[in-house]
């Protein structure tokens, strides 16, 4: 019976294809609202995860007190023997050295006076040992703009407004001028490798990265790191897992005691993110539940309309003597047949736009020009095994729902009545 009624529908176009294109437009929707949501939520908290906070990061504890300022004079020590230990300690993570500093980047001219200068905020971070991944994390090797990545030392990458409000080019020397560890004066020259671009305002003013080696000999901060930021291996943040391993490194290493012992914090305790962290899922949960509530009205109110319309149908195939329960039944398992051929359409079309908007990502910066460092301005997609299966929700149960109370009228009209209706 399935066969024949499969066939019928594939035969009668006027009783499927709308009904089809409704499901499979609906399930699209839902899948590609689901993805986006959970990407755009995800951006905001990964983002500023890999410029500033790590899934976890690691501190003094005086350090962790005033690290908006980030003092580099209650700097970590010892971090060679450290970055030895950590990895054998907490496995499954990711961790990485960085300073953070400030100063003024002074441009001379060719007498060797003043030509320009402006203020910057600085990043050391691993640029010349081979290791790639935290140029990655920063996404430079797509944001840069002008020249190349630093290969030798003394190479700094500006970003390009500073650099062009400077007067700068790849290849012309800048002196940093800050103060070091111990809060002595430094002068440090440098040669611009390249220019690069993040798109968000708070990072393009005036940003200057280097690698982590050559801002320890300028700042004299050998074998020392201000901070050492610690990333899950599959990439997303999970607050349980960060819980646990800042846990377990804290039992180790902190002492409330000792000012300088090593103290670490999860995201959330960081730059005020445990609002965001908290109201994420929250937020996501909430928005998707709308969405797919508001499109399973719709595709009941189609399930319900497509079985109202066919009343004369009904009537008959009852005049010629099929019994009310066989046409209702008949009713339902066309639905069901529909219903998962639109679900499945629909998730596929669904995911294909997803994984587009998860690899190419969308540039909302026109909206958001004064954007902070806190929210990316290009916005990307996450596919979660969740977005495989939420089309059938309001796909595949809504409709049927809407198509049962449609079928429920046959038993409540006579067969006349209902015959009546096909001559209307």
């Amino acid at each position: 019976m399935i066969r024949f009624l499969f066939t019928g529908l594939i035969r009668d176009k006027h009783r499927s294809l709308i009904p089809f294109l409704v499901t499979s437009i609906g399930v699209m929707l839902t899948v590609v609202f689901h993805a986006w949501m959970t990407g755009v939520i995800g951006n905001s908290i990964e983002f500023n995860a890999k410029f500033s906070t790590g899934h976890v990061k690691i501190m003094t504890r005086a350090y962790a007190e005033n690290a908006s300022q980030t003092p580099n004079d209650l700097a970590i020590l010892g971090t060679d023997t450290l970055m030895k230990i950590i990895p054998k300690l907490i496995p499954g993570m990711d961790f990485a050295e960085r300073i953070y500093f400030g100063g003024i980047v002074d441009v001379p001219d060719n007498q060797g006076e003043t030509r320009a200068q402006g203020p910057a905020m600085g990043i050391g971070i691993d640029l010349l040992s081979g290791d790639v991944s935290e140029a990655e994390r920063l996404n430079l090797p797509s944001s840069l703009k002008e020249g190349r990545l630093p290969v030798n030392k003394n190479e700094v990458l500006l970003s390009r407004k500073f650099a062009e409000r400077l007067d700068l080019e790849p290849g012309d020397t800048l002196t940093l001028v800050s103060t070091t560890m111990y809060g002595e004066f430094t002068l440090h020259n440098f040669v611009l490798a390249g220019t690069v671009e993040f798109g968000t305002t708070a990072l393009d003013r005036g940003t200057v990265i280097a690698d982590i080696g050559d801002v320890r000999e300028a700042l004299n901060m050998q074998d020392a790191a201000g901070e050492i930021l610690g990333f899950l291996a599959s990439g997303t943040y999970d607050d349980e897992k960060a819980g646990m391993t800042a846990s377990r490194f804290n039992s180790r290493y902190s002492s409330a005691d000792d000012e300088f012992s090593l103290v670490m914090k999860k995201l959330p305790e960081l730059n005020n993110m445990d609002f965001l962290v908290e109201f994420s899922g929250k937020l996501k949960a909430i928005l998707v539940a709308v969405f797919i509530i508001a499109m399973s009205l719709i595709l009941w109110n189609a399930g319900l309309l497509g079985g109202l319309r066919r009343y004369g149908e009904f009537g008959m195939r009852l005049a010629i003597g099929e019994e009310k329960s066989h046409v209702y039944k008949t009713m339902i398992i066309e639905s069901i047949i529909i219903g998962f051929f639109g679900s499945v359409a629909g998730t596929a079309l669904g995911l294909t736009i997803a994984l587009y908007l998860q690899n190419q990502g969308l540039d909302l910066g026109f909206m958001m020009k004064n954007a902070s460092i806190m929210m990316p301005q290009v916005f990307r997609a996450h596919i979660t095994p969740a977005t495989f299966y939420i089309g059938f929700i309001p796909g595949f149960i809504s409709a049927q729902v809407g198509t049962m109370l449609a079928g429920a009228g046959i038993y409540k009209r006579q067969t006349s009545q209902l015959f009546k209706e096909l001559e209307a």
